[in-house]
């Protein structure tokens, strides 16, 4: 009755459900290692931003790296805004997806290291792409900065490319090591989203603090997954089920068939 599970057919449909439900059952728990991941972020991200600001050289120093635990830290820098090395970051998005630039400055401490400061967002200047764009000074003489500690960013987190060949004081990427490079002077490592002191007349427009209450859907997806892994073999198994009905149908209109011909060949009665 079931022979026909040794056809071709069959052969490869199940070998495709074998393979079907390890894939499944592994992208339901990549889906799940996701969802705890974002759920440690929003943890990290919600006890940094509630934190008390500490000094920026406590949490990093030339050439270190910013690690997830420290993502979003409240800093605090003292020393004075260096606006004739100022850049700016290239097509970045404000809250209203509008498209413009980060303003991106540096900030020399007492001790004459630099931290990197994204003072936030301005608007481009009409069509032009290639133009520095006007912007508003920070203050000036020494001044205190608070902001969100940030890490490096790089293509490979980011997804953008660090095009070559870009008009003058203008970047894709906020990284301390390009800019160390750039300036010829020690700059710690990562950046800081600053928060304060207000900039005069609202712009730049400062960096909204990062949502740390959504956990997205990746959880459901992971649930999905697993459901459809448990799917395939009950698919296979009510396929397999009416195959055994069609073919079993098949045959007793064949054996039928073939009373009706026994019979229409017998002589009639006379």
């Amino acid at each position: 009755m079931y022979r026909f599970l040794l056809s071709r057919q069959w052969v490869i449909l199940t070998l495709v459900a074998l393979a079907l439900i390890p894939t499944m059952i592994e992208l339901g728990f990549w889906q799940l290692h996701r969802h705890e991941h974002r759920v440690a972020l929003n943890k990290v991200i919600a006890d940094s931003l509630a934190a008390r600001p500490v000094p920026a050289e406590t949490m990093t120093s030339p050439g270190a790296r910013v690690g997830d635990d420290d993502l979003y830290r409240r800093v605090t820098a003292k020393g004075h805004f260096d606006t004739a090395e100022e850049v700016v970051v290239r097509r970045r998005t404000n809250a209203d997806d509008r498209v413009g630039y980060h303003v991106l400055t540096p900030f020399v401490l007492d001790d004459g290291k630099v931290l990197m400061v994204n003072r936030g967002w301005i608007p481009s200047n009409g069509a032009s792409q290639t133009a520095f764009p006007e912007i508003p000074a920070p203050p000036a003489g020494e001044t205190t900065v608070t902001g969100r500690l940030m890490p490096d960013q790089t293509t490979e987190d980011s997804g953008i490319k660090n095009v070559a060949g870009l008009p003058d004081r203008q970047v894709m990427l906020i990284n301390s090591e390009q800019q160390a490079e750039r300036l010829g002077k020690q700059v710690l490592g990562g950046y800081v989203e600053m928060t304060e002191p207000k900039p005069a007349g609202d712009t730049p427009e400062l960096i909204a603090e990062p949502d740390h209450d959504s956990i997205g859907n990746h959880m459901a997806y992971a649930v999905q997954w697993w459901l459809f892994a448990a799917g395939v073999p009950i698919g296979w198994f009510v396929l397999a089920r009416r195959e055994v009905r069609d073919r079993a149908s098949q045959d007793g209109e064949g054996d039928e068939g073939e009373d009706e011909t026994e019979e229409a060949a017998e002589p009639a009665a006379v």
